[in-house]
C-alpha cells in the first residue's frame, strides 16, 4: 500500500472512499512482492498493481465489492494445470492478497490515512496490519514511527499492541517490509496472528562525483530506479543546474570533502567518474572505508591499475580495495554516455539483488531471487563511519528491494512463535 502512497494520499485529501489490495505473501515465481498494492476507488478508477496483469481483473472485482460491504478479506491466487483459463498467475507463483476498504466510516481508516499521509511527505514510517488470524482481527491496523511511537490498534491487548509496534519498528529501522508472527496475547506460541509491516522510507543516495556527460546520463538512470542523486564536482563552470536539471542536488566543493560531511548508509551508491588521481585517490581512499552499498569507479584499465597502486601507496588493504568496481559497469559493450549510463546501471542493479549480470536465455537460473543479506556487502572494519553516517541496523540490507520511483522497500520475516507462515 505504502508504494503508492502519493497517490492514495491523494485520494484520501480529497475525501474519495477506496479499496486498496495488497500482496500479503508470495510463494515460488511471482511478479510482485509483499507490500505491492492496487487501489480502486467508488468512481471505479484504479491504480497500483499487484501482479503485472496477471490476476488485475480479480482483483478489482473484489476491491468493488470491499466498498460495497465493507468487509476485509484475504485471497490466494495460483495457477491450475487444469484450467488454463482460469483466474491466476501464469508464472506458477502463488500470491496472498488482502482487500480492505478505506473511507470515512472503515475502522481503520485513520491509521491508513496517517500512514499514507507520512510515506507522502517522504517520513519514515510503516504501518502493521493483521493478515491471519481472529476473523475479528483480520485488517486492523497500527502506524509506527521510527522514535517507536505509534497510533492505531489491533483490537486486542495493550501488551499485543506493544509487541506489535516493537517487531514493527525493527522492520522500519531496517526499511524493510514483511511478515510477522504473535500470538494474540503476545509473543507467544498458541493461537498466532501473522501480520504484514510495510515500511516506507526516504529514497537512497545516488551520489556522482565528475560533472560530465557519462554524468548527465547516469543522473537520469538514478533518478529512474528511484535514487535521490546528487552531482559534485569541484568546478563550478562544470557543476551546473543547467547542465543536470534532472539531479534532484548539484553541489559544487572538493568530492572527498563533500563525502566527508554528508550523510550516507547502508543502501547509498557512489560513482566516481572523474578518472582524474587528484580527485579520485583521496575519495575514494574514503569512499571504501565506508558502509555503503556500492563504489565503483570510471575509467580504463590502465587507469585504474594506476589507481589501484596509488590506493595502495596510501595504505588501503586488500580487503578495502576489493570492495571498488572498476571499471565500473557491466560489458554490455556500451559506447555512448546512454549506453554506459545502462551498463552503470545494470550493475547496481545485479549487484543489490545478488544477480550475475548473465543473460537469462539458456541460464536455468531462477528469475525472481531471495533478497541478498546484509553479509553481501559487509561494513568495513576498523573504521568509523563519520559523525555525519547513518549507519542502519545490521540486519539491513545493503541497499532497497521492491521500490517504487519515491521509496524503497525490502523483504524479510521475522518469526517469533511456531505458528506456519502462509506461504
Amino acid at each position: 500500500m505504502l508504494d503508492i502512497a502519493a497517490e492514495l494520499h491523494g485520494w484520501a485529501e480529497q475525501g474519495r472512499d477506496f479499496a486498496v489490495a495488497t500482496v500479503v505473501a508470495v510463494g515460488g515465481s511471482a511478479p510482485r512482492g509483499p507490500g505491492a498494492a492496487l487501489a480502486v476507488d467508488s468512481a471505479g478508477t484504479v491504480i497500483g498493481s499487484v501482479s503485472g496483469g496477471c490476476v488485475e481483473g480479480a482483483v478489482y472485482d473484489l476491491c468493488t465489492r470491499a466498498l460495497q460491504d465493507g468487509e476485509t478479506v484475504v485471497e490466494r491466487f495460483g495457477y491450475s494445470d487444469e484450467d488454463a483459463f482460469a483466474v491466476g498467475l501464469t508464472c506458477g507463483g502463488i500470491i496472498d492478497i488482502m482487500v480492505t476498504p478505506v473511507g470515512a466510516q472503515a475502522p481503520a481508516g485513520p491509521v491508513f490515512r496517517s500512514a499514507l499521509a507520512a510515506a507522502a511527505r517522504g517520513e519514515a514510517t510503516a504501518v502493521a496490519r493483521v493478515v491471519r488470524g481472529p476473523a475479528e482481527l483480520l485488517g486492523t491496523a497500527l502506524v509506527v514511527r521510527p522514535d517507536g511511537s505509534y497510533e492505531g490498534g489491533l483490537g486486542g491487548t495493550a501488551e499485543l499492541d506493544r509487541a506489535v509496534a516493537a517487531e514493527t519498528r525493527v522492520l522500519l529501522d531496517a526499511g524493510r517490509t514483511g511478515t510477522v508472527e504473535l500470538s494474540a496475547d503476545g509473543p507467544h506460541c498458541p493461537g498466532g496472528l501473522t501480520l504484514l509491516v510495510e515500511s516506507s522510507v526516504p529514497p537512497p543516495r545516488m551520489i556522482v562525483f565528475g560533472a560530465i556527460d557519462f554524468a548527465a546520463a547516469l543522473v537520469r538512470a538514478g533518478t529512474f530506479l528511484g535514487y535521490h542523486v546528487t552531482v559534485c564536482d569541484a568546478r563550478p563552470v562544470f557543476a551546473t543546474r543547467a547542465r543536470f536539471p534532472e539531479a534532484d542536488e548539484v553541489v559544487v566543493d572538493w568530492p572527498d570533502r563533500y563525502l566527508r560531511g554528508t550523510a550516507t548508509d547502508r543502501r547509498t551508491v557512489l560513482c566516481v567518474l572523474t578518472h582524474d588521481a587528484k580527485f579520485d585517490v583521496p575519495l575514494l581512499a574514503q569512499a571504501l572505508r565506508m558502509p555503503v552499498a556500492f563504489v565503483g569507479a570510471l575509467g580504463s584499465r590502465r587507469t585504474h591499475t594506476d589507481r589501484e597502486r596509488r590506493l595502495r601507496d596510501i595504505g588501503l588493504t586488500d580487503r578495502e580495495l576489493a570492495r571498488l568496481r572498476s571499471p565500473i559497469g557491466l560489458d554490455l559493450g556500451a559506447r555512448t554516455p546512454e549506453e554506459t549510463a545502462v551498463s552503470i546501471a545494470a550493475e547496481i542493479v545485479a549487484a543489490r539483488r545478488g544477480g550475475t549480470g548473465a543473460p537469462l536465455t539458456g541460464s536455468g537460473t531462477p528469475i525472481h531471487r531471495a533478497e541478498p543479506s546484509a553479509a553481501r556487502t559487509p561494513a568495513p572494519a576498523d573504521t568509523p563511519a563519520g559523525p555525519a553516517t547513518q549507519d542502519h541496523a545490521e540486519e539491513a540490507d545493503p541497499d532497497a528491494a521492491g521500490t517504487s520511483p519515491s521509496r524503497w522497500a525490502r523483504s524479510t520475516v521475522l518469526t517469533r512463535s511456531c505458528v506456519p507462515s502462509l506461504r
